[in-house]
């Protein structure tokens, strides 16, 4: 499994999921250090949702974006790639990094178990405390 970090997040959170999902075979990157997949810091949201979803990796992905179920260019890729992710919650804008950081790797075994059970195409807004559960369905159809 792979798990990609768009630019609303921080690169931080890549390489501290990266660290921990490794060992067991995953992957964590940041679109900013992708360079292999053509995609660099200003890679627009409909070029790197195209390219993930023509790869036959099971991508994940991870945005502070929530516009990207409302663009209807934007909407209208991420439902013919088929990915399925998460949309941090807004409170992960007024919370100190290493704290976001660290409700991420709490929360990634749960997260990767329940997203792998989604429908393809899907998005799930991702609260900001470590309770079980709470993922909400986000409409991006």
């Amino acid at each position: 499994m792979k798990v990609f970090f768009d630019n609303c997040t921080s690169p931080v959170f890549a390489g501290s999921l990266n660290a921990l999902i490794q060992p067991d075979g995953d992957q964590a990157h940041h679109v900013r250090f992708m360079s292999a997949f053509g995609f660099a810091h200003d890679t627009k949201d409909v070029d790197w949702i195209t390219k993930l979803g023509a790869d036959n990796a099971n991508w994940i992905v991870v945005t502070g974006d929530g516009r990207i179920r409302k663009n209807l260019a934007e909407r209208a890729a991420w439902i013919r790639a088929g990915l399925k992710g998460f949309v941090l919650a807004p409170a992960y804008q007024k919370t100190p990094l290493h704290q976001c950081a660290s409700i991420l790797l709490w929360r990634w075994p749960e997260m990767k178990t329940f997203i792998a059970s989604a429908a393809p195409g899907s998005m799930f807004e991702l609260p900001i405390n470590r309770r079980p559960g709470g993922f909400v369905t986000l409409a991006v159809k």
